[in-house]
């Protein structure tokens, strides 16, 4: 099945219903599949063939939607491109993923401070007609329906390949045990060239369910936006929570609220806190993915008073498992690497067999009833499993720092850092050192109490010699890529303060 087909089923079930909203004013699906329809009928018009890359880069809103819709319905492989990148990474995307057209906007290029150098044509969403006659073709769902460009932020980004049955997977596992249904309004913080946020749209397509736009704002504008949209889901990465917590209107009940989400990185436990504190009515779910496979755990509302530290088990129909170095699977307890098999398990990176061959390969511990369990994505993820089968995330294999002879994970530190109530953002990185072998560099935004000196003395009582910072980065605001996470790579770079 092409998956574009879901924006015509739902358009053709409930033309009337609210798709998306925003500061813009409202959008139908019958207006969104219309629009989609036309981006269709011009890319067959412009003899784009199946197969062929498109790359989209549109802002946060209806024609961005529309865009991928209508490019998939033709059977063209998209690439949703970040609107913060600037004409450099933008090149970089379109040359390697050999893009044959970018649909953007006048108003983009106008904005940047030189022209383009591609060889990708461009199209502008200002001359794309509001209505269109096309539908999807039919298309095999195996087949590649988008690149998917991860954010980079332990290094170079790569271009994940999934399929329509990947996608198709994704949407119902999600609005599966999200529950996720006409009536919700889900709201929308993130870029759908993130593919938090890109499923997100999806499930409000796939339910009939109403997306709410949300530009970028100061977290107390957020929250009232929160409130006067009567918000019932609401889906975000640990900074966005961290910034939402220090605005004093998220403390006030939000009534319609029943879910709230976050994936794209660890919360940590005072932040999990927070949020039931917060709004103790909603239903907290603590998700974890990775672009190779989308969603691969999630940990039930119901548990996560008790283990607010857990990324929960594996979801519906697909298994995780840890294991060691050996390839077996991990007792109860030890550290090993997380291992995906299931239907939302990507079919590799774009023009890159060798990583292709070093992440995806075959399930070491295949279930033979079940073809979709065969290959299985190896995370780089370190995880241990309790007792009942919860994972607890360690830390990235390639981001554990050893220091004094120790491995230790950066996440653990900064939950530390952010139990102190001296810090609202933090994050943790290293650099070389020739007598420790690596120091641990703490990045923080102080509270608005908060004291560096309170701070470093927390730290001397909480956290052994070897996991306490060596050095200090106190910033305004910690810097974000385009995912909406903490930018490491920029982080690395950061001028300290000596500890």
């Amino acid at each position: 099945m092409n998956f574009a087909r879901l924006l015509w089923d739902t358009a053709s079930a409930v033309p009337d219903r609210i798709a998306l909203r925003s500061s813009d004013g409202v959008v139908t699906f019958a207006r969104l599949a219309a629009r989609a329809a036309a981006v269709r009928d011009l890319v067959v018009e412009r003899n784009i063939t199946s197969g062929d890359r498109v790359g989209i880069l549109l802002p946060h809103g209806a024609d961005a939607a529309a865009a991928f819709y209508g490019a998939a319905a033709a059977g063209s492989i998209v690439t949703m491109i970040s609107g913060s990148y600037r004409p450099r990474q933008v090149e970089a995307v379109l040359a390697h993923a050999e893009c044959k057209f970018l649909l953007t906007s006048r108003d983009w290029v106008s904005r940047q401070a030189r022209a383009l150098d591609c060889r990708a044509q461009l199209l502008f969403v200002e001359d794309i007609p509001a209505e269109g006659v096309g539908s999807p073709i039919d298309a095999d769902g195996s087949r590649a329906v988008q690149i998917t460009y991860t954010s980079g932020s332990t290094g170079g980004p790569k271009g994940v390949v999934v399929s329509h049955d990947n996608l198709l997977a994704g949407v119902r596992t999600v609005v599966g045990y999200l529950g996720i249904g006409a009536n919700d309004r889900i709201a929308s913080p993130l870029p759908f060239s993130f593919v938090y946020g890109f499923n997100q749209l999806n499930c409000a397509v796939a339910a009939g369910a109403t997306l709410d736009l949300l530009g970028p704002s100061l977290a107390v504008d957020t929250a009232r936006t929160l409130a006067t949209n009567q918000t019932t889901v609401l889906a975000g990465v640990p900074p966005f929570f961290m910034q939402l917590l220090r605005a004093p209107e998220f403390t006030r009940r939000l009534e319609a609220l029943r879910a709230v989400t976050c994936a794209g990185g660890r919360l940590s436990p005072e932040a999990v806190r927070g949020i039931r504190m917060a709004q103790p009515h909603a239903r907290l779910f603590l998700m974890y993915g990775l672009t190779e496979v989308f969603r691969s755990t999630f940990l039930p509302p119901e548990e996560v008073d008790a283990h607010p530290d857990s990324m929960g088990r594996a979801v519906p129909g697909s298994a995780v498992y840890v294991l060691n170095d050996e390839g077996t699977i991990c007792s109860d307890g030890e550290v090993g690497e997380l291992v995906h098999a299931g239907p939302t398990v990507a079919l590799g990176y774009w023009n890159d067999p060798e990583a292709t061959a070093r992440t995806f390969r075959r399930n070491p511990t295949p279930d033979a009833s079940v073809p979709s369990l065969s290959r299985a994505v190896f995370s780089g993820d370190l995880v241990r499993r309790d007792a009942e089968g919860r994972l607890y995330y360690v830390g990235r294999r390639d981001r554990m720092i050893k220091t004094l002879g120790f491995r230790v994970s950066p996440d653990e530190v900064a939950d530390v850092l952010y139990a102190s109530k001296q810090v609202s953002e933090a994050a943790v990185t290293s650099e070389p050192d020739e007598q420790r072998g690596e120091r641990i560099v703490a990045h923080v935004v102080l509270s608005p109490d908060g004291s560096l000196e309170q701070l470093r003395r927390w730290c001397g009582v909480e956290l052994p010699r070897h996991m306490q910072p060596a050095r200090w980065d106190l910033r305004d605001v910690l810097p974000r890529n385009a995912s909406g996470k903490h930018d490491l790579l920029a982080l690395s770079a950061a001028q300290t303060v000596s500890g």
